[in-house]
């Protein structure tokens, strides 16, 4: 008569720290709402597009002499994870961000979480962006609807197993996604 109390027990221990685990490791997208009544500017948006350093990522390498900013993406980023390939954020409607809306776009730049609903990789420096305003990335996504699309397909990641399971960049989030501002040093109360 004790083993099935112990059984239930641990399946009911097992069920508790499932809903637990998946509370903690779930993505959090924005609101549905979060964009409503925002017009993006795109003029404004380029700014945030240079000083955000996109190009540095997403511009894919071009011949000598062409001036045309492609964001086909491309660039390898190694790491001790695997490799990561920055992705086509060109206007293309299938093989770049040509169909997401400002609301995908703040999703990914300001919680890490594709049209999809999965958690980016860290690599994105998705935490670097968390503090922009919701008009900021309604400016950017105006601006990017401006580049010429780009039918290079994204490089998938070059990542081996545990790494590649994205559900655990939920838990990396728990631990080291802080949009707290971070100062350092001896500051004074102007600085």
């Amino acid at each position: 008569m004790a083993r099935p109390n112990i059984f239930r027990a641990a399946l009911g221990a097992a069920i508790l720290f499932a809903v637990a685990g998946w509370a903690v490791v779930k993505p959090r997208p924005l609101p549905e709402d979060a964009f409503d009544g925002i017009t993006g500017d795109a003029a404004s948006g380029e700014q945030v597009f240079w000083a955000g350093g996109c190009a540095s990522c997403h511009a894919a390498l071009q011949a000598e002499g062409d001036a045309k900013l492609t964001l086909a993406g491309g660039q390898a980023f190694p790491s001790p994870f695997g490799t990561f390939y920055a992705p086509n954020i060109s206007n293309d409607p299938a093989r770049g961000i040509g169909q997401w809306t400002a609301h995908d776009l703040g999703n990914a730049m300001l919680r890490g979480v594709s049209p999809a609903g999965q958690h980016y990789y860290p690599v994105f420096p998705y935490v670097s962006y968390s503090k922009a305003e919701r008009q900021d990335i309604a400016d950017l996504r105006a601006y990017l609807a401006t580049l010429p699309a780009d039918p290079t397909p994204s490089k998938p990641h070059d990542v081996p197993f545990p790494f590649d399971i994205r559900l655990a960049m939920g838990g990396w989030k728990f631990l080291f996604f802080n949009s707290d501002w971070v100062l350092m040093g001896d500051l004074s109360p102007e600085e």
